[in-house]
C-alpha cells in the first residue's frame, strides 16, 4: 500500500542488529502531519491529500496560507505542505493525523530531499575534471575546464557538456532504503544509510517504487554448479572464513 509522511533529518548514528552487527542508519522525526486538503476525483479528478508538518506561528503565515489552513482547523498552522497520491486517500478526512507508525520495520522506502548547497564550483570539484600540468609553460590556470569549443563544423557546444556552476543544493530522491525501527513515542524512524540534505532538513519518506522480490531462502539462491564461479568459495575471502 503507497504510504507516506514529510519528516525532519535529524542526523546519523550508529545500531546493533539481533545479529551483532553495526547497521549506520539516519534518523527521521517523522510527523504527526495533519491532512489540510482531501483532493476528491469528482472535484478535482483526483484523489490525494495534502499534509501539513512542523508548527509555526500565525504571524509568520501571509493570509491566503492562513485562510487556507483554517479550513483544516482552528489552531493548525503548519510550515511545509505537500501533496501526496495515497491508496487511502479516500478514507482519510480534513483533520486526520498521520505519525510515524505509518512504517513499519522492514519496509521498504524512497526518501526525497534537497541536497547540501556547495556553492558555485568548478570542474575539478563539480564534475572530477583532471587538472591541467604544472610544469613549465601551463601558467596559474592548472583547475581551468581547457578548451571546449568546436571548429568550423558544428561551432558550438553540444548540451551536456561539463562546466562549472552550482553545485548542490537540488532535489536528491534515494531509492529502496530499509526502515531499521520506529520509535512510536519520539516520532523517530530509522533507514538504513544516508539520505540526502543537511542535518534538520525536510524530506519526504514514501513506500518505494522498486519491485521487491524476497529470497526464497539461501537455498535457492546457492550454485550447484561447481564450474560456475558463484559456487566456488576463496578460502582467503573473509566472507568465507566467517561462513
Amino acid at each position: 500500500m503507497e504510504k507516506a509522511i514529510i519528516g525532519k533529518k535529524v542526523g546519523m548514528t550508529q545500531i546493533f542488529s539481533e545479529a551483532g552487527k553495526v547497521v549506520p542508519v539516519t534518523l527521521v522525526e517523522a510527523g504527526p502531519c495533519v491532512v489540510v486538503q482531501k483532493k476528491t476525483e469528482e472535484k478535482d479528478g483526483y484523489t490525494a491529500v495534502q499534509l501539513g508538518f512542523q508548527d509555526v506561528p500565525e504571524r509568520k503565515l501571509t493570509k491566503p496560507e492562513l485562510g487556507h489552513l483554517k479550513k483544516a482547523g482552528e489552531g493548525v498552522s503548519k510550515k511545509v505542505l505537500k501533496e501526496f497520491r495515497l491508496d487511502n486517500a479516500a478514507e482519510l478526512n480534513v483533520g486526520d493525523e498521520i505519525k510515524a507508525d505509518t512504517f513499519a520495520e522492514g519496509d521498504h522506502v524512497d526518501v526525497t530531499g534537497i541536497s547540501k548547497g556547495h556553492g558555485y564550483q568548478g570542474v575539478v570539484k563539480r564534475h572530477g575534471a583532471a587538472r591541467l600540468k604544472e610544469s613549465h609553460g601551463t601558467g596559474p590556470v592548472h583547475r581551468h575546464a581547457g578548451s571546449m569549443g568546436s571548429s568550423a563544423d558544428p561551432s558550438r557546444i553540444f548540451k551536456g557538456k561539463i562546466g562549472a556552476g552550482q553545485m548542490g543544493n537540488e532535489q536528491v530522491t534515494v531509492l529502496n532504503l530499509d526502515v531499521v525501527k520506529v520509535d512510536t513515542e519520539l516520532n523517530l524512524i530509522a533507514l538504513r544509510g544516508a539520505i540526502p540534505g543537511p542535518k534538520g532538513g525536510i524530506v519526504e519518506i514514501r513506500s518505494t517504487v522498486k519491485n521487491i522480490v524476497e529470497a526464497k531462502g539461501p537455498a535457492a539462491a546457492a550454485s550447484v554448479n561447481p564450474q560456475k564461479a558463484s559456487a566456488r568459495v576463496n578460502p582467503q575471502k573473509a566472507s568465507a572464513r566467517n561462513k
